[in-house]
């Protein structure tokens, strides 16, 4: 296992060298940047040209860019260029534990709510309870974050008030649990939504498969309770699958949570990508980039030991 684990690893180094590449070449081929976003059209040649010497941005895009790779090794991703002198990693690193948390939360739900679900509805196939579920599942998967998320805030928060409209806590208000709590339960539910969907389906179509195979009937036969069976020898089985589903979950701690932090104002490494994006800030961009990159490599590496944890015939 740690043979196969440093393998993974080395394997993903020029992986993840291909993407810094192709991110760096693509930023640089869109059209603007973040000299046009700060400084006036009207203002001189001179002081753009000084700007641009300040930071780089008028060396050859080779230079520049192995310029970046061998700070960004070093751990250093450089400062904004929009909010100058303000190191990348800084900005990272304040909003991280927002992300994580949300994230998490919302994980968590999707998981407690979609595999009890997805088994029983495996269980009781073409039964109201699993068409109901099979419904419910297709419209999480069908509805849009973005839309839900706005019909959550107008009806629950601008209508009745029962939770605010967004941010991680209220302004000049002392520091409190439940207010934090009040504060994610919106936005953790839209996430939980659609993860909790997709889980449901993901589950219940492999526990169909795992239920119908020879050993579960024999185990079925010698007079095994049902639910042990399905949870001790079936269930173990069955999450393969679901594993591959949170292996990929991983990454998306910065793009899929983008849309919904950004509409709930939530201060997350999602909203810091779309902020600079829209204002050109290139070293935050490519410094979330390499960390969404490594995600999914540690997302694909988790997913493979957890392979061989829950299926012993898998061999590294």
């Amino acid at each position: 296992m740690v043979s196969y684990i440093i393998r993974r690893t080395l394997m993903a180094i020029p992986l993840l060298l291909g993407i810094t590449i192709l991110s760096f070449a693509i930023i640089k081929a869109a059209p603007g940047g973040p000299v046009s976003m700060l400084m006036d059209p009207s203002m001189k040649p001179s002081d753009r040209e000084k700007f641009e010497e300040k930071y780089g941005l008028n060396e050859p895009v080779h230079i520049q860019y192995f310029k970046w790779l061998g700070n960004m090794v070093k751990g250093d991703f450089g400062n904004s260029l929009i909010k100058r002198g303000v190191p990348v990693s800084e900005l990272i690193m304040n909003r991280l534990p927002n992300t994580l948390l949300l994230m998490l939360v919302s994980t968590i739900l999707a998981a407690l709510v979609a595999i009890p679900f997805g088994i029983y509805s495996a269980m009781r196939p073409y039964t109201k309870l699993d068409y109901t579920v099979t419904v419910g599942s297709f419209l999480g998967v069908a509805t849009p974050n973005f839309w839900f998320g706005l019909m959550l805030i107008m009806v629950l928060s601008v209508n009745l008030g029962w939770f605010p409209t967004g941010g991680v806590s209220t302004l000049n208000a002392p520091f409190s649990i439940w207010d934090r709590i009040h504060h994610l339960i919106l936005p953790a539910f839209v996430l939980a939504t659609a993860d909790t969907a997709a889980l449901t389906r993901y589950t219940r179509s492999s526990m169909l498969d795992v239920l119908k195979q020879d050993y579960i009937r024999t185990a079925m036969s010698k007079g095994f309770k049902e639910k042990k069976v399905v949870l001790k020898h079936g269930l173990r089985n069955g999450m393969i699958p679901i594993i591959t589903l949170f292996g990929l979950m991983l990454p998306s701690f910065i793009g899929g949570a983008a849309i919904t932090e950004k509409i709930f104002a939530w201060p997350g490494i999602g909203s810091l990508f779309i902020d600079s994006a829209f204002q050109r800030d290139y070293p935050v961009i490519m410094a979330l980039t390499v960390v969404s990159a490594i995600l999914v490599v540690i997302g694909n590496l988790l997913a493979d030991i957890l392979y061989a944890i829950f299926d012993p015939r898998i061999e590294y």
